[in-house]
């Protein structure tokens, strides 16, 4: 597989420290707020990418953090802490607006079909390890303390900047939020890894350390959690491209500070998802979420087919127009596979490997999911049975997860439901098992009610009990099961 490092600013072909294994990071979501559909799409294409490697062969330990504490509203480490502005926002405690939020972000991901990560880790289970490395941070004189708060000085870098060819708007993150300088800071680029002072006195979660009650800065909180479960050596880390600085800037400076070595092989970034107005954002008060496109009818996974058709180096521009050319193309798709229901012959298993040779060839290629979708369609072109289309299509489902086989089996038992429904005159209709001689005397059961002849309808209903039929009226007609 090749992939676009972030960090060498070209694409490479993948390796890991140990053969055959990856160590991969997600950063996580702040669980402060609902995810917006625009931070779905990284999760989601980083779920692809682990579904592939596993495709691959590979065995993949991916770790997510849950922040919960610690990520102030400006990533410059100045302003409230989110967690506690979603706090106020709801009148609920801290810990009740994490569980919610990251319950609610769960939820979401399932109806994305993304898979939960092999550890997910909470920032707040884990403050002793964060003043473990903080403290041996400061021995190393890779930090220092000054007006209460604990930094990490850059100054001792060699090298800061490593994401230096994403777009100035990400990279002047601190300058965008109006920042006021911190007096504290030895340096511009210095950055708080424990605060027990800030510009507000309100915090709710603080904890005893070696420099006073506090909190962990946020940046320290992936260094820490990804050490602890993925080990020294990272084989790749993931996240939004607007986490490349200062977030993802900053963990390297400290973890390899902490290590003594190279840290992450491989950074992977997904560009944002836009509206026709920019960047979507939560700090724009209203925010697109996957609950607000199920009350508008859409199917979730309609919008991972809209994420992978797009790569996701590109920024993904969304509207309610784009969203429903996806929908109706992949219901479309799933029509399509719905009729596939040839029985006669085995698998091609010869054919099979070739479409998946090419499947591997496509998607390897940087993660290019919308060439992987067009897979699919090569795969209902091509001159095979039914058998091995099916099969191939449940091979690529593993990586692109959008329930293929599963959708079309709903959409033919709609289908079929829909077939056995018998139309009487005067727009009766009833709908059954389609058993023509129940479906008689559903109708003349009908018609006795019409007629107030109420005994003959109690009769035939006691005829059909005794066949073992329920019959249910309906606006407009009448349904029947057999219990």
């Amino acid at each position: 597989m090749y992939l676009y490092n972030s960090a060498t600013h070209k694409k490479e072909e993948f390796r890991t420290h140990t053969p055959g294994r990856v160590e991969m990071y997600t950063c996580g979501p702040t669980v402060y707020h609902f995810a917006h559909i625009g931070n779905l799409r990284s999760y989601i294409m980083e779920d692809v990418l682990e579904k592939f490697l596993r495709y691959e062969g590979y065995d993949v330990n991916r770790v997510m953090n849950i922040t919960d504490v610690g990520h102030l509203a400006s990533d410059a480490d100045t302003g409230e802490d989110k967690m506690l502005k979603g706090a106020k926002r709801e009148n609920k405690s801290v810990m009740d607006i994490a569980k919610f939020y990251t319950d609610a972000f769960f939820d979401d991901c399932a109806k994305l079909n993304i898979k939960t990560p092999n550890v997910v880790q909470p920032a707040t289970g884990l403050i002793g390890e964060f003043i473990k490395v903080v403290s041996a941070l400061i021995e190393k004189g890779s930090a220092y303390v000054a007006g209460g708060n604990v930094y990490f000085d850059t100054s001792t870098l060699d090298h800061y900047y490593v994401f230096n060819d994403h777009d100035e708007e990400d990279l002047a993150v601190g300058v965008r939020e109006g920042v006021e300088e911190d007096q504290n800071k030895r340096n511009k680029n210095d950055f708080v890894l424990w605060f027990t002072r800030s510009k507000f006195e309100d915090q709710a979660l603080k904890w005893d350390s070696p420099w006073g009650v506090g909190y962990p800065g946020w940046h320290i909180e992936c260094s820490c959690i990804s050490m602890k479960f993925n080990g020294e050596y990272l084989d790749l880390h993931c996240g939004g491209v607007d986490n490349a600085f200062p977030h993802h800037t900053n963990e390297i400076a400290q973890s390899e500070a902490y290590l003594g070595h190279p840290w992450c092989a491989q950074w992977f970034h997904v560009h944002h998802l836009n509206t026709n107005s920019g960047k979507m954002s939560k700090s724009k008060g209203e925010f697109l979420t996957i609950s607000l496109l199920e009350e508008k009818g859409y199917d979730p996974l309609a919008y991972r087919f809209f994420c992978l058709q797009s790569h996701y180096r590109k920024g993904l521009v969304f509207s309610w127009e784009n969203l429903d050319n996806a929908a109706g193309a992949y219901s479309k798709l799933i029509k399509r596979i719905a009729a596939l229901t040839g029985t006669e012959g085995a698998v091609d298993e010869e054919a099979a490997a070739r479409l998946k040779e090419k499947f591997l060839t496509q998607v390897g290629n940087d993660l290019n999911t919308s060439m992987g979708v067009t897979c699919l369609y090569d795969v209902l072109k091509a001159p095979v049975n039914d058998a091995t289309k099916r099969a191939v299509l449940a091979d690529f489902d593993r990586v692109l997860s959008l329930s293929l086989l599963e959708k079309a089996a709903e959409l033919r038992e709609k289908e079929a439901a829909q077939a056995k429904t018998a139309s009487a005159p005067g727009g009766f209709t009833i709908q059954g098992e389609g058993d023509p001689a129940v479906d008689a005397l559903v109708l003349q059961r009908s018609e006795a009610k019409k007629a107030k002849n109420f005994a003959e309808a109690d009769r035939i209903r006691d005829e059909l009990k005794a066949q073992g039929v329920e019959v249910t009226d309906v606006p407009g007609g009448a349904v029947w099961k057999r219990v």
